[in-house]
């Protein structure tokens, strides 16, 4: 009798992991396999696709089992998964994290915020939704987001062994950080108890979402005669909210003393500045605010900060948005946009 839940047309149970680079979702794909590998007997696979190789780009595990006299000779990209883990909420505004989804799918985010909003943002009819704390499990347990991750899979697959899981996370930690090895077992086991679930009805005739291979916006047939930027590292198009990891600077502008120690250490210009005069009516430059369009939330300019003005916050969805200041880009021509 078969352990696995479903199986497609080739007889593989598949599972993608959305993430983007420095959440670990790479290394969380390797030991999903390898529990289930190790710990049940099963077949599998995992591999993972991702572009340059930083931080915060986006990320793609795949992870398929099959039973033991199956042979995986499939290695192509999950198209059509049974089970979807997005470890980054906010993936959604630049990957369609949900497609070719099986109608009778679950999807795990990496959120705290209301079922029914998280459905809505991923565009989700029916199916089950799983969501967990994990960067709040993570900060508190000083780890990383992905065995926070891995331990709500295994509530989801329960055809998986936890006990399994342990070892690999103690086999994966022990050599080279000994030290993680407890504090990651807890952070597991906080995924795996504190995951929450809500099913929403699956109608007869469901279909899973249609997968869409992404393209490019422009082509060699499309693309844009050459120009030139004005505003080093920056665009009206350029957005890296979908690159946080968890966390933005917070700016607190009755404590700044525009010293612009930030601005120094800004890799992407996101703070905003215009002229204005002292108390002894001498020109100078006083900050504005903070374009979090262009912040990817490395937190240099909190580490550079002389003063309180700029502290770490966790990103709350809408925070950015409402407390952006928009960079005044001029046009080679001298107009604005």
């Amino acid at each position: 009798m078969s352990i696995l839940p479903k199986k497609n047309e080739l007889g593989f149970f598949e599972i993608r992991l959305e993430s983007i680079g420095g959440l670990g979702a790479n290394l969380a794909g390797k030991m999903l396999a390898e529990a289930g590998v190790l710990g049940l007997g099963l077949n599998g696979a995992n591999f993972s696709s991702y572009g340059s190789e930083k931080k915060g780009t986006p990320v793609k595990s795949f992870i398929r089992f099959c039973e033991p006299d199956i042979e995986i000779r499939d290695h192509s990209p999950i198209e059509q998964p049974h089970v979807v883990g997005v470890f980054h909420e906010a993936l959604y505004k630049t990957v369609n994290v949900v497609s070719g989804l099986d109608a009778e799918g679950i999807v795990l985010v990496n959120s705290t915020r209301d079922f029914d909003d998280v459905k809505g943002d991923l565009q989700l009819k029916y199916g089950k939704l799983a969501i967990v704390d994990a960067l709040g499990i993570a900060v508190e347990e000083k780890t990383k987001v992905n065995t926070a991750m891995l331990g709500a899979l295994f509530r989801i697959c329960d055809f998986l062994d936890p006990e399994t899981m342990k070892q690999v996370i103690t086999k994966t930690f022990e050599k080279k950080y000994p030290h993680l090895v407890e504090p990651n077992l807890r952070t597991f086991e906080r995924g795996y108890n504190e995951v929450q679930f809500k099913a929403y009805v699956v109608p007869d005739d469901a279909e899973g979402k249609a997968f869409k291979r992404p393209l490019p916006m422009l082509g060699y047939m499309t693309q844009e005669l050459g120009g030139s930027i004005p505003a080093q590292a920056n665009s009206v198009l350029k957005d890296l909210s979908g690159s946080r990891q968890g966390f933005l600077p917070e700016l607190k502008l009755e404590t700044c003393i525009n010293c612009a120690a930030c601005d120094n250490v800004c890799p992407d210009f996101c703070f905003v500045w215009e002229e204005g005069e002292d108390k002894r009516g001498r020109k100078q430059m006083f900050l504005k605010g903070i374009d979090y369009q262009y912040c990817k939330g490395c937190l240099k300019c909190v580490e550079a900060c002389p003063t309180d003005a700029l502290g770490d916050l966790r990103e709350m969805i809408g925070y950015a948005d409402a407390h952006r200041v928009k960079q005044n880009f001029p046009y080679v021509t001298g107009g604005t946009l």
